[in-house]
């Protein structure tokens, strides 16, 4: 009995395990869905699959930038606890997928399921199931970035609380230059810790502006301060606001966090002439382990009369 991809399909949500396990599974019992489940059972996919349910919101964000390529690849790896995340194993799991991003270029998260461990004959999916059975938690590869092209800064903050990937587009020649590298570095401690939404100013779409400025407007037509001014008035007060926003929300118009009398384009372009090369900051990426996520939040006195009943 033959096999479709609906029924790929249909075992992977039964299941909650990845589609080239599930089409293994189905190959091997040919076509027979019940006996899928149990060959995943038997390969230990199921039992991992029940630590599936459990809430992953710690674990590690790292930036990883291959040495001989230049390629570049940031993840976010989730896990149950904190403990965890300083576990030996986790972090190599974890290092390891960011080469896997970086030398697969998978389009998205399945496919990188898909790729071949390094050091392995298993899939990142395989051994993301057996690093579950072995370290007792539920872990989860969430997201991923990568930037093939440019000079690549790397930046991992507080054990992988926060990774930053840096992609710069550098002269010919300075792309080993430990300047620019210190630019990058710099740039990335600052997406870090500010965590700009935008790029640059030029990022920022009309509608996100039309909408900031229709909440400011309203907020200023309710101030008792602006009760007897001119609509203009107010209109120009909110737009001088607006300008003094960007400064917060994208990175080139930030003050510089190692000199705030300059902006952040003001003080590339600076390093720029300084080499005489040119410099251009062309994308970031930046995630933070657990971010979105909601945690659960356990009450201990309920745990503990429920293991003494």
């Amino acid at each position: 009995m033959g096999f479709t991809a609906a029924d790929v399909k249909n075992l992977r949500e039964m299941t909650g395990v990845g589609m080239m396990d599930c089409k293994k599974a189905l190959a091997a019992s040919d076509g027979d869905m019940d006996k899928a489940v149990e060959w995943l059972r038997e390969k230990g996919l199921a039992a991992a699959q029940k630590k599936a349910g459990r809430i992953a919101a710690e674990g590690m964000a790292y930036a990883y930038v291959c040495e001989e390529c230049g390629v570049g690849s940031i993840v976010e790896v989730n896990a149950e606890s904190d403990f965890v995340a300083k576990n030996d194993l986790f972090v190599e799991f974890v290092q390891n997928v960011a080469k896997v991003v970086a030398k697969d270029d998978p389009a998205d998260i399945d496919a990188l399921f898909a790729c071949k461990y390094p050091g392995s004959d298993k899939t990142v999916l395989e051994e993301q199931n057996d690093k579950v059975l072995v370290i007792g938690e539920n872990i989860k590869v969430r997201r991923f970035a990568r930037y093939a092209t440019g000079l690549n800064v790397p930046y991992v903050h507080m054990g992988g609380r926060i990774a930053v990937l840096m992609n710069l587009e550098v002269g010919a020649g300075f792309e080993k230059n430990e300047t620019v590298a210190e630019l990058g570095r710099d740039l990335a401690m600052q997406v870090a810790a500010l965590n700009p939404e935008f790029l640059d100013k030029s990022d920022v779409s009309e509608e996100f502006i039309e909408n900031e400025k229709r909440v400011r407007l309203l907020q200023a037509k309710e101030d008792p301060r602006n009760a007897n001014k001119p609509e203009a008035i107010i209109e120009k007060i909110v737009m001088g606001g607006l300008s003094k926003y960007y400064k917060e929300i994208c990175l080139m118009q930030q003050p510089f966090v190692k000199d705030d009398k300059v902006s952040v384009e003001e003080h590339v372009a600076a390093v720029a002439k300084q080499l005489g090369t040119t410099i251009a900051v062309k994308a970031y990426t930046r995630f933070e382990k657990g971010e979105g996520i909601e945690k659960r939040q356990d009450d201990l006195a309920e745990e503990v009369a429920k293991l003494i009943k």
